[in-house]
């Protein structure tokens, strides 16, 4: 890996392309090293976990709007399947991307990689593959696009904090699943550098998606992201250009929204950020450095959730329970703890969206129940119980500096998005315990492997698909590799007629 500056430049510099960040990830996009048989292992199982979670939330609101959008949006020829819909109805790949993308993202329950920013690498997922399923690519078409996504985003969400400026992470998303798809259909390094530009420049939304009263839009908004994603590399496809240089231009992303907006006055002479970026022909790796959720919440809930399963064993009554500290990070006070301020992350009547981003409403219901489910944990009934309210109001957040330290350290074995917990009894006495990752993390007391990734696609899936298409689905899925030109339709999964649900009416 290579550190590349990044900074502002007058417009007067005519910053040369060879030195513009976008260039350079279209280089890392237009290298044909090959993709390492570990790497193409995780591949596979990122996409068994994406469907998982996608036909898991493939009846609830969100989803079946985006379903019923992209299905007003018919195409035979060129088309890719919408998720849960009969081979062959096929849609327009943008449109795709979108339903496909909203029922991923949905229950907030597939892959995360945390460093200088938020990310959720499997959302490169959808867009990469409707088109490839569009264009008739091959599994190993697929697989070198996907590497090529989750190395970029990565690679940008490890450098550029989106966060601090209040941009929501798609900022990263979008520029890396166009790289992604760049690979896929093998286009020139002067295309994909077109289409980073134009899919960054109409990505940058604001996080206000994640704060206060949470909405359905924390799952549209990936999928907006590749579906725009989708389009520009179509647009550059066809010969048409990008603003320049998006991220260092004087009036650029860098310039008036992140970091070079704060020191106007030197506007062109820091540098304020390093990005890493694989050097010409080394392998694309990053998916390897990515982790996916046990649970479905919020990733820096997992490690406390596990840790409540742990301390409610050793805890006899929780009526006598006086007082609960969580000691974390920065971030996880900050965005889903009390440091957020946010009342709705205390309210019974929150919504679902809201009640994942509680790691007080998490960490209670976790140590009333001692298991976490994808519905069960989050219907209002739950919520509502007054014994749960009671134990929920009596939990806080409280950041702790060496926790802050481990979330942004470089060691692997130093990484940690968990915290201590301190519960109080009404005697006086306490109980603290300690937890750094979660039992699913690489690092962590059980880490997911194919097995794991084929429970949660069973267990997520059960009563919702027939056993035969789920057995056929994972078979054609664990065989990507293999898989033919024209072929990759076998990754769609389809329901049994008439369980799909269909929503209000709108304009298409």
């Amino acid at each position: 890996m290579k550190l590349h500056p990044v900074k502002v430049h007058p417009s007067r510099a005519l910053l040369q392309r060879e030195d513009q960040l976008a260039w350079k990830m279209a280089a890392v996009a237009t290298d044909k090293v090959a993709v390492e048989r570990d790497v193409q292992d995780m591949i596979v199982n990122r996409v068994i976990d994406n469907a998982a979670v996608a036909i898991a939330a493939i009846n609830r609101r969100a989803v079946i709007s985006a379903r019923d959008m992209a299905r007003a949006h018919g195409k035979k020829a060129g088309g890719a399947p919408v998720m849960g819909v009969k081979a062959g109805a096929t849609v327009s790949p943008e449109w795709a991307a979108w339903a496909n993308g909203t029922a991923v993202r949905e229950l907030d329950m597939h892959d995360t990689f945390l460093a200088a920013d938020y990310s959720h690498p499997g959302d490169n997922i959808p867009p990469i593959l409707a088109v490839a399923q569009a264009m008739g690519k091959s599994g190993r078409d697929l697989i070198r696009g996907i590497a090529t996504g989750y190395e970029l985003h990565v690679d940008l969400v490890r450098s550029i904090c989106l966060h601090e400026h209040k941009v929501d992470h798609i900022a990263h998303l979008c520029p890396a699943a166009a790289a992604g798809i760049g690979t896929l259909l093998g286009l020139k390094q002067e295309v994909v550098y077109q289409a980073i530009q134009q899919a960054l420049h109409t990505s940058v939304s604001f996080r206000q998606s994640r704060k206060g009263e949470i909405s359905s839009w924390k799952a549209y908004a990936p999928a907006h992201a590749g579906k725009l994603a989708v389009e520009a590399v179509d647009r550059c496809m066809r010969g048409e250009g990008a603003p320049s240089p998006i991220y260092e231009g004087e009036d650029s992303v860098i310039a008036w929204v992140l970091a070079g907006r704060s020191n106007r006055q030197d506007v062109y002479g820091p540098t304020y950020y390093h990005v890493p970026l694989p050097e010409p022909g080394e392998a694309k790796r990053a998916i390897l450095a990515t982790y996916t959720k046990e649970h479905s919440a919020e990733y820096q809930s997992q490690a406390l959730i596990d840790l409540a399963f742990r301390m409610r064993e050793q805890i006899r009554d929780l009526e006598h329970i006086a007082k609960v500290v969580i000691h974390t990070s920065h971030h996880t006070h900050n965005v889903i703890g009390t440091g957020a301020n946010d009342p709705q992350k205390m309210d019974p009547k929150a919504s679902r969206e809201t009640l994942d981003h509680s790691i007080m409403y998490s960490f209670a219901v976790a140590l009333q129940d001692g298991r976490w489910h994808h519905v069960d944990s989050y219907a209002p009934r739950r919520a509502r119980r007054a014994d749960t309210v009671r134990l929920w109001h009596k939990i806080e957040t409280k950041e702790d500096p060496e926790w802050t330290r481990r979330y942004h350290a470089r060691d692997p074995d130093e990484l940690a998005f968990g915290g201590r917990v301190e519960i109080t009894f009404k005697d006086g006495s306490t109980l603290v315990d300690e937890l750094g990752v979660a039992n699913a993390h690489p690092n962590g007391a059980r880490p997911f492997a194919r097995d794991d990734y084929i429970r949660k696609f069973r267990t997520l899936t059960e009563g919702m698909l027939a056993t035969r298409e789920a057995n056929r689905f994972l078979e054609a899925a664990q065989d990507l590799p293999r898989l033919k030109a024209g072929e990759l339709g076998a990754l769609n999964v389809a329901l049994p007629a008439g369980m799909l649900l269909a929503g209000k009416p709108g304009i298409f």
